[in-house]
């Protein structure tokens, strides 16, 4: 009896070992991993505000508030970001504007999903001046001043090529388009704005230039923008196996949604940390989060 007894615990024990294997981190197709061994690779392409402030929140409510390992912002020039969302190296990049990224999804439509919208707002892209320049309205009207250079923005901004290609030759623009990078651009905005000076600047909405400064988007009669004039959608990519690796982050990043004010209101809390600034106004505006969060747990 002692011996069938022995073997009987030696059966039991063995079969609760499979069973926790099988129902543990074991490494089989069907095994469940714990949140805080879950990892996620956002892309921020540089000098793009609203893709950090978008990163820096999800960052901090997946790791908070899901219970995720690390969730890791890497931050490249917008091409490569595009392209590592395709290959792999990235899961994620929420600030695809469109159609003004419409050549560089083109190239990857094959390997990434696009989500819906989570911007909801209205957005501008163009040329502007400081609005105590009264007499330039239009694109054209820049021929009139003593402005001799349109400040720019990096060399991958779709802009960056429009103006130079497009608006200068259009309109037989005296100024020289000059790249540079957005912080730099908007550190000579404020220093020539602060001097009441004459100046044309590459803006865009949603951003906290909007809220600091003082301007006016120019008109273009000519369309010399082209589709850049056109109202843009800012949606998220995912690589395509997201969806079935990681259900739960492809189930937030689905989930979100912000609007102008919110995301003026995150960039104006300090436009030099943004982690500091998603998770200042995190403390007030949970409710905001919270359906995010609930796709989450539902996925």
């Amino acid at each position: 009896m002692k011996a069938s007894r022995k073997l009987l615990v030696v059966i039991l024990v063995l079969a609760a070992s499979a069973l926790a294997a099988g129902c543990g981190g074991g490494g089989g197709g069907g095994s469940a991993e714990s949140p805080e061994s879950k990892e996620l690779n956002l892309g921020v392409a540089t000098g793009w505000d609203e893709a950090a402030v978008i990163a820096n929140l999800t960052k901090i409510v997946m790791e908070e508030d899901l219970g995720y390992g690390e969730v890791q912002l890497q931050e490249l020039e917008l091409g490569p970001v595009i392209q590592g969302v395709a290959s792999g190296d990235l899961d994620a990049y929420q600030d695809i504007w469109l159609p003004n990224h419409a050549a560089q999804i083109s190239e990857v439509e094959n390997d990434v999903v696009q989500l819906d919208p989570w911007y909801d707002g209205e957005t501008e892209f163009g040329i502007a001046v400081p609005t105590y320049m009264t007499n330039v309205n239009a694109i054209p009207d820049l021929n009139e001043t003593g402005v001799t250079q349109i400040l720019g923005i990096e060399p991958g901004a779709i802009i960056s090529e429009r103006i130079p290609d497009s608006v200068i030759p259009t309109y037989g623009l005296n100024q020289e388009y000059v790249q540079s990078s957005t912080p730099s651009m908007l550190s000579e905005v404020n220093n020539l704005s602060e001097n009441q000076e004459e100046f044309a600047f590459v803006a865009w909405r949603p951003h906290w230039m909007n809220a600091r400064y003082d301007f006016k988007f120019l008109e273009d009669p000519e369309d010399g923008l082209t589709d850049l004039n056109d109202g843009a959608t800012i949606s998220t990519i995912v690589n395509e196996d997201l969806q079935e690796d990681d259900p739960q982050a492809y189930a937030f990043l689905d989930a979100i949604t912000l609007t102008e004010e919110q995301v003026n209101e995150i960039e104006n809390i300090d436009p030099q940390d943004y982690a500091a600034s998603a998770q200042t106004w995190l403390e007030s505006n949970r409710d905001v989060v919270q359906p995010w969060i609930d796709a989450a747990n539902n996925a």
